[in-house]
C-alpha cells in the first residue's frame, strides 16, 4: 500500500524536475535572443525620420465652435493647438528596441518624444468626447470619438462611448 504511494511521488518529483530544468533553459533562451536583439538596436545607426506617419489634427473636420465658451473645452482646445505644432507618431504595439533596430539608437530620444505627443492627444480626445456628451452634444462628441478611433487610439473609454453612442436610439 506505500509502496504504490511513493513510487507516484518520486516519478512526480522527476517530472517536476524535468519540466523546471526545461522552462529554465527556454527562459534563458529567451534572455539570450532579448539581448543579442537590444546589442544590435543599440549599434542601429540614426535613420531618417521624414518618412513617418506623422498625425496631424484636422481642425476643419473637429467641432471647434461647439460649447467654445466652456472653460474646459476652451482648455483642451488650448492643448490642441498646442499638440498641432508638435510632431505626433503612434508607436503603439513597437517596443523601443523595435524602434531603435528601425530608426537608429540616436533616435530614441525623439521617437519618444513624438510618441509621447500622440499619447497626449489621444488622452485629450478622450476627454474632449465625454465632456461633450456629458453636455449633451452627441454629434460632436461622435465626430471627435470617431477622429481618435481613427488616429489608432487604445483608450477603451474612447471605444465604449463611440459604441454606446452608435447603440443609442437617437443614432442618426
Amino acid at each position: 500500500m506505500k509502496f504504490p504511494f511513493f513510487a507516484s511521488f518520486i516519478v512526480f518529483i522527476i517530472l517536476l524536475t524535468l519540466r523546471l530544468r526545461h522552462s529554465g533553459r527556454k527562459d534563458a533562451k529567451a534572455a539570450d535572443e532579448y539581448w543579442k536583439k537590444e546589442l544590435q538596436a543599440n549599434a542601429t545607426r540614426r535613420k531618417s525620420l521624414d518618412q513617418l506617419p506623422y498625425i496631424t489634427i484636422p481642425f476643419d473636420r473637429l467641432p471647434m465652435d461647439v460649447l467654445a465658451t466652456d472653460d474646459s473645452i476652451q482648455e483642451i482646445q488650448k492643448t490642441l493647438k498646442a499638440l498641432s505644432e508638435t510632431k505626433m507618431v503612434n508607436f503603439n504595439g513597437k517596443s523601443n528596441t523595435d524602434l531603435k533596430l528601425e530608426y537608429g539608437a540616436p533616435n530614441i530620444n525623439l521617437l519618444a518624444e513624438y510618441d509621447q505627443n500622440y499619447t497626449d492627444l489621444i488622452i485629450c480626445l478622450n476627454k474632449w468626447g465625454a465632456l461633450l456628451l456629458e453636455k449633451g452634444e452627441s454629434p460632436a462628441a461622435q465626430t471627435v470619438l470617431e477622429y481618435a478611433v481613427e488616429i489608432g487610439s487604445d483608450i477603451s473609454a474612447t471605444h465604449k462611448m463611440l459604441a454606446d453612442l452608435y447603440i443609442s436610439p437617437s443614432f442618426s
